[in-house]
């Protein structure tokens, strides 16, 4: 009974970081369109998250249960993945606008392709919660939670407001309604909860793969950020003078700045 209510409580902090996609999407309903300038802003502060979060928590926490072998090894397997994945899958063009017209073939490869980007930020939340009712951590509803696992909770959460803003984007050039945005935002990311029961589940059975875990959760949080998150800042900042780089830069010392007071706290 006690592990049935800790997957659950672990899916609903997975679940969380989902809704927070959302979040990038209620601009839309103030505005209607998001500067260059702004949006490369937000991918910087999200890739800064990102790297904080995998660097000052998932690492550092994994050098405490295991080897640099081990979390060597992990993030490895988290790369390797994630390259396999998009091998297979991103091949196919996703257009927006077939969404809500989608057959099940073409659902099955939208869900796909959001796997791949959200499963590994679920997986980094579940691994985070591997010490979830031991002692040490904060009370929240009745359950002792790891410090670890907030700072991940609240960095993924946080990461995924421009990931919304980005998928909104696309959408409401299309003149999909504000709230169809909101909820294909948090769409995007229903695979987070999933990977952090996923992830809790497994580590809470098999502690000597802790380390692993964090190094693959870590790893593959920042090869998307190296591949996925700054590429995509470039490319909407080109229109920008430099590049759009110094927003960029300034976007990730920003996140850098949130997360790492967190990291020590």
């Amino acid at each position: 009974m006690a592990l049935l209510e800790n997957l659950m409580f672990v899916f609903v902090a997975g679940f969380i970081t989902a809704l927070a996609t959302g979040l990038g999407a209620l601009p839309f309903f103030f505005f209607d369109d998001i500067s260059d300038r702004y949006n490369v802003v937000l991918w910087g502060v999200s890739s800064g998250i990102m790297l904080s979060a995998s660097t000052f928590g998932l690492i550092d926490e994994g050098l405490a249960e295991g080897t640099p072998l081990e979390i060597g090894i992990g993030m490895v397997a988290g790369v390797a993945l994630v390259v396999v994945a998009h091998d297979i899958l991103m091949d196919a063009e996703i257009d927006p606008r077939q969404y809500e017209e989608a057959d099940f073939k073409k659902l099955v490869l939208i869900l796909g392709v959001l796997t791949v980007h959200s499963f590994p930020e679920g997986i980094a939340v579940g691994v985070s919660f591997a010490d979830l009712g031991l002692e040490g951590g904060a009370e929240v509803l009745g359950f002792t939670v790891p410090l670890l696992a907030v700072f991940m909770t609240i960095a993924i959460s946080i990461h995924n407001i421009p990931e919304g803003t980005a998928i909104s984007i696309p959408l409401q050039s299309m003149n999909v309604s504000e709230w169809k945005m909101v909820w294909w935002a948090v769409f995007s990311s229903l695979p987070q909860p999933l990977g952090a029961v996923i992830a809790f589940g497994f580590v809470s059975y098999a502690r000597e793969f802790l380390p692993y875990g964090f190094g693959f959760a870590a790893g593959a949080m920042i090869y998307l950020v190296l591949t996925e998150f700054i590429p995509e800042a470039l490319d909407i900042g080109k229109r920008l003078p430099s590049g759009g780089k110094p927003e960029l830069a300034g976007g990730i010392v920003a996140g850098v700045l949130v997360m790492v007071p967190l990291a020590f706290i």
